[in-house]
């Protein structure tokens, strides 16, 4: 069931966008992300202060990274919580795989979370033998469809209503009405049965009190807690960035974090887990194991794109992006989409994915005005475009070069000099730059210098 399929096509992400403004029907889909998730932008005009609290906390947070993961680590252990650390994505996906064979799994049911998509978790599951469901509706119809999530909050918002009543139906083998209410019941329906049949429920975490070992999980449809709940063994997969220091710190950026994701107040389930069952509770896991996550992210500390990590995966500055709205998920061919995928793909690859992402932006700064922790998102992909080597265009390396030769001419004086006379001389009709004048107006220079005319003016 489990798939990446590239739903999307083309060699990089200039051709993979071209793709997408072409397809009228995914162009109606992402209608909906005006109708759905518009809201933000009001609520953090109503509460500035909100953003400057829980902007410090998440600097707080990264001053002390490893010692906050310490004492989140001892407060879990002391609930009965067993913590893997995992360097990389293989060593995540071998903890998980030791405590499914060591318990006889054959059922996994999934939670929504972009760290276990991070890690291909679902594939390897598969591959090991074992049924691995995805529980959230969004994720379950991507999952049946062999596609990405196009969206962190919303996965199938690049799905019209008639695209998911076939994924749907070719699944439950029958006709299904291209209706929303008999959609979801049937979905319903066939997803208890799931819960039911799992031996592990698998979840990632949206907060870790460092103070407490509380676990804070924010979910729409309650899968979350039947994921949380029924199975024997809970395992939750955590980047390291999700610890904060206190549980106080909760009511601070839990409501930044529903309102940039969807607009509502308050997410209809916040599960706080403090540990397994424990005795006489009725309900509960047997046995509940985290796995903390780096996978290069340690390596930003103390560079210019630490302040990444601050990101609570909110999803508003995809919702606000121009590039984003216009393409969604799949164009950019990676985990993480829009202005905060264009950062995080090539930071925790090295290098290796997304080198060119950061070159489509327009650098509009929307992104960085509606990041409810303040991140500087359009500072850092300008960054990367200077530090990201860029090897799968060579329209973008003839570009860089360009760019490159224009830079040291104007270093000195009479480069400057020779380039401007040019530029007049040429009215704005510069060869070589077709592609990037056919979206832009170049403006044409004065036909007598500032130079020129001060010393006219002082002679």
């Amino acid at each position: 069931m489990t798939g990446h399929g590239i739903t999307t096509p083309g060699r990089d992400f200039h051709e993979r966008t071209a793709t997408a403004v072409a397809d009228p029907v995914l162009q109606k889909a992402l209608q909906n992300l005006d109708r759905r998730l518009r809201t933000a932008g009001e609520s953090a005009a109503a509460h500035p202060e909100w953003k400057e609290r829980a902007a410090a906390i998440r600097r707080e947070t990264l001053l002390d990274l490893d010692g906050w993961l310490d004492r989140l680590e001892r407060s879990l252990a002391a609930r009965g919580v067993e913590v893997h650390r995992a360097s990389t994505p293989g060593d995540a996906r071998r903890v998980i795989l030791d405590l499914a064979r060591a318990r006889g799994a054959r059922t996994v049911v999934k939670s929504k979370s972009m760290a276990t998509e991070e890690i291909d978790l679902g594939g390897a599951l598969e591959q090991a033998g074992l049924t691995s469901v995805e529980t959230d509706l969004g994720e379950y119809i991507v999952q049946l469809a062999g596609e990405r999530p196009s969206h962190m909050i919303t996965p199938a918002i690049h799905k019209t209503l008639p695209q998911i009543r076939d994924v749907l139906a070719r699944e439950a083998h029958t006709d299904l009405p291209v209706d929303r209410e008999a959609l979801t019941a049937w979905a319903r329906e066939r997803l208890r049965g799931e819960f039911l049949r799992a031996d592990i429920g698998i979840t990632g975490v949206n907060f870790a009190a460092a103070d407490t070992g509380t676990l804070v999980l924010v979910t729409n449809e309650g899968n979350g807690r039947f994921c949380t709940t029924l199975p024997r063994m809970h395992v939750v997969v955590m980047p390291v960035e999700k610890v904060i220091p206190r549980l106080a710190d909760v009511g601070v950026l839990l409501p930044l974090l529903t309102t940039h994701a969807t607009g509502q107040a308050l997410s209809n389930y916040v599960t706080m887990i403090s540990g397994p069952r424990r005795a006489g509770e009725l309900d509960g896991p047997d046995e509940m194991h985290v796995v903390f996550l780096d996978n290069r992210r340690r390596t930003l500390l103390g560079t210019t794109y630490e302040e990444m990590l601050a990101c609570i995966r909110c999803g508003a500055c995809l919702n606000v992006c121009p590039v984003y709205r216009n393409v969604s998920g799949h164009a950019y061919d990676a985990v993480y989409s829009g202005p905060m995928g264009k950062v995080l793909t090539p930071l925790l690859s090295g290098g290796a994915e997304g080198a060119d992402l950061p070159y489509g932006s327009t650098l509009c700064h929307a992104c960085s005005d509606a990041c409810p922790v303040k991140i500087p998102l359009s500072d850092m992909i300008l960054a990367l475009r200077a530090d990201t080597p860029e090897r799968s265009s060579p329209v973008r390396r003839r570009r860089r070069l360009f760019w490159t030769v224009w830079a040291r001419a104007w270093s000195t004086p009479r480069g400057y000099r020779l380039t401007t006379t040019l530029g007049r001389m040429s009215r704005g009709r510069v060869p070589g730059l077709r592609a990037w004048t056919s979206t832009r107006e170049l403006p044409r220079p004065a036909r007598v210098s500032f130079r020129d005319r001060w010393a006219k003016e002082h002679r």
